[in-house]
């Protein structure tokens, strides 16, 4: 019944499997190698001020600058909607170039040095070591590598969550299980259902996501598949128990829907989806290194990025295999046929 559910509907089967690769492709476009952004520096030309041709003359021809020469009314309200990065006072007589900046701001602490450092040689600055650059390109060490098992992970989190408590969620209000409670099958055989058929589906997102992915940004899979497909597979399991856990008692769609977005939010921002949980302060560590969706995402970066086994990632694999069989267990105890 649950298979038959799923593949006469198609909005379910574009969130299954059409989402998660629309997100990678949009997100992989948006951070794929690529020269960086120019620096948007506006100079203010209120005073008239000569050193404004000595700027204009050190980095009017560089690519890696945009200038704007406005005046300071103008300029210092595109600073503050951050439709230029730095604000720069031209020298005037005996006073000193002045820069006008949000420190807060990675753009402008950033264009902050870069402006500075190509006036100062501008007029005559030498290193006294020189040095040599490297730049990172090998597949592994790139934001969308980063970037796709934390996808993965989410849309494994979402297919759980959504796809198995909101379909018991609308199954109670349409007074489905009023009628399955007349069945012979058990509570535990129910649900049972769901999770094997989160098993079924994972057969065709994960191979489509992955190989999509090596096939169109090259993100390496340096560990062992079987053991991807393992941890996916248990990463699954644990969310389509939290989802259960979530309709137990819901009555309605719309409680189940606030309860999905009161767990999933939290680990959409910090499980390290999108950016490393290491940037949160470091009070709120231990929280979140014990959510589920964390230790999914360090198991699958692990092993993909890493090369890492799974002896090697005991710890995450210990705590997401404890969210899953306290979150079944809890559901089996609390669900209801009514």
């Amino acid at each position: 019944m649950r298979w038959r559910l799923f593949y006469r509907e198609p909005s379910t089967l574009f969130w299954s499997y059409g989402f998660p690769l629309i997100l990678t492709i949009a997100l992989g476009i948006a951070f794929r190698n690529r020269p960086p952004d120019p620096v948007v520096l506006a100079v203010a030309t209120d005073d008239g001020s000569a050193d404004q041709e000595a700027i204009r003359t050190a980095l009017g021809t560089l690519p890696l600058v945009k200038l704007r020469f406005l005046t300071q009314a103008d300029a210092e309200r595109q600073l503050h909607t951050g439709k230029v990065d730095l604000l720069l006072f031209p020298r005037h007589g005996d006073s000193q170039r002045r820069y006008l900046f949000d420190p807060t701001r990675p753009e402008s602490r950033t264009a902050r040095l870069l402006i500075d450092d190509l006036l100062q040689r501008a007029a005559g600055r030498a290193d006294p070591i020189v040095v040599a650059d490297s730049h990172v390109t090998v597949p592994g060490a790139r934001y969308i590598d980063f970037l796709v098992p934390g996808l993965l992970g989410f849309g494994l989190m979402s297919s759980g969550l959504w796809g198995v408590g909101f379909v018991i969620a609308e199954m109670r209000s349409k007074r489905l299980l009023k009628r399955l409670a007349a069945t012979p099958m058990s509570r535990s055989k129910f649900l049972l259902s769901f999770i094997l058929t989160r098993g079924f589906f994972l057969l065709g997102e994960l191979p489509l996501l992955l190989g999509f992915a090596y096939l169109l940004f090259g993100v390496p899979i340096r560990g062992s598949l079987v053991s991807l497909c393992a941890v996916a597979l248990l990463g699954a399991f644990v969310f389509a128990g939290m989802g259960m856990l979530c309709a137990t008692r819901a009555p309605n769609v719309q409680t189940v829907g606030g309860l999905i977005n009161l767990i999933s939010m939290p680990m959409m921002i910090g499980s390290g989806v999108f950016f490393s949980p290491s940037r949160f302060p470091d009070v709120l560590q231990p929280a979140l290194k014990v959510l589920p969706l964390t230790a999914l995402n360090d198991v699958l970066r692990g092993i993909m990025l890493d090369g890492a086994g799974l002896s090697d990632l005991a710890m995450p694999l210990v705590i997401l295999s404890a969210w899953g069989a306290v979150a079944f267990a809890l559901a089996l105890w609390l669900f209801r046929w009514r």
